[in-house]
């Protein structure tokens, strides 16, 4: 399936986190009440995830009173192309809940879900929920689950879908939306304001849709623009050159001259580069060549992924792997290793 171009824009973040600071940024006005529902089954209802990074997150909401299937899960194979099936279809149509990402992500799931008109069937798209136009998908990053401020978004939306669904069920949603908060903040957003603390410097906010101007933040290198939504978090400068990580993005080779320029930020002389950030799951003999120099010339590789990866994982563990993944590599320098 063909993928819609998309270029590197990036969200509004607060100026400077302070250390200090104990409660949640990102969780503002998010918290319902922390009553205790009964996790009695009653009406067990039948969840449809595109991706398993949605899947996870709304399954931890849902608990024994969801029923939850994540269609795109395999780390061997790229999102972006992912074709659907039969079964996929099947799962769909019996779907009362499915959560989608948008952004022309997935939008074989989009097609489906036209295809069914399921009766009473609730669709959660991701890129509606934040605010996301059609007219900006060909102008903002797709990748929605890599910044806290949409995942904390989305998992509302979640939240108010299974209580319309199953009303009986609400005291434990609230109590499950609220365990799910926690273990959001405690299990890698605080990691990523720490970060941010260390590494980001000064930032300059904008608008949301516009970028952000940053002064200070530490240099990293990405081989894809996923990166792009931790980057915002922790207040890190991509250096990479846009057209490249787009060209990545969208499955094409970049033109020699990005080529070019992005080894010769990996060069050995390039003393502010700290960090090449490296999507397993989009990989081309260019991404490869990337790292290979990078190796060669000493700067440290971290690496993430598109989904869940080990699958077993929550969404927040995953995370978590991701966030401390890019602080070992951000610190092997500063080490001296």
């Amino acid at each position: 399936m063909q993928r819609k171009s998309t270029i590197l824009v990036t969200l509004a973040v607060v100026a400077i986190l302070v250390v200090a600071v104990a409660t949640d940024a990102y969780f503002t006005d998010r918290s319902p009440s922390d009553s205790k529902g009964s996790s009695s089954v009653g009406t067990v209802i039948n969840i449809v995830a595109a991706e398993n990074f949605w899947g996870s997150l709304v399954s931890q909401l849902a608990g024994v009173h969801g029923n939850v299937t994540s269609i795109v899960s395999d780390p061997n194979t790229d999102p972006h192309e992912y074709q659907s099936s039969p079964a996929d279809a099947i799962a769909i149509a019996n779907a009362q809940l499915v959560v989608i990402n948008g952004m022309d992500y997935d939008t074989w799931a989009s097609l489906l879900i036209n295809a069914s008109a399921t009766p009473g069937q609730v669709v959660l798209n991701a890129q509606h929920i934040v605010g996301l136009t059609n007219a900006q998908i060909a102008t903002v990053n797709p990748h929605l689950w890599y910044s806290p401020w949409y995942v904390n978004d989305t998992v509302h939306a979640m939240y108010d879908a299974l209580v319309k669904i199953d009303p009986p069920g609400a005291a434990y949603f609230t109590a499950n939306y609220a365990s799910l908060n926690s273990s959001l903040y405690q299990d890698y957003m605080k990691a990523e304001q720490q970060l941010r603390v260390e590494y980001g410097g000064t930032t300059s906010v904008v608008t949301q849709q516009v970028l952000r101007n940053y002064s200070g933040g530490i240099d990293i290198a990405a081989t894809e623009s996923i990166v792009q939504f931790l980057a915002n978090a922790t207040g890190l400068n991509i250096v990479t050159p846009v057209p490249f990580m787009f060209a990545v993005a969208e499955g094409n080779d970049p033109s020699p001259a990005d080529i070019a320029t992005f080894e010769q930020q990996l060069s050995a002389g390039n003393q502010s580069l700290r960090c090449l950030v490296y999507n397993i799951q989009t990989v081309m003999p260019v991404t490869q060549e990337m790292k290979t120099v990078a190796t060669q010339d000493q700067i440290p590789i971290t690496f993430v992924s598109e989904t869940v990866q080990p699958t077993y994982l929550t969404f927040q563990a995953w995370q978590q792997g991701e966030v401390a993944g890019l602080a070992n590599c951000l610190n092997s320098i500063a080490l001296g290793n």
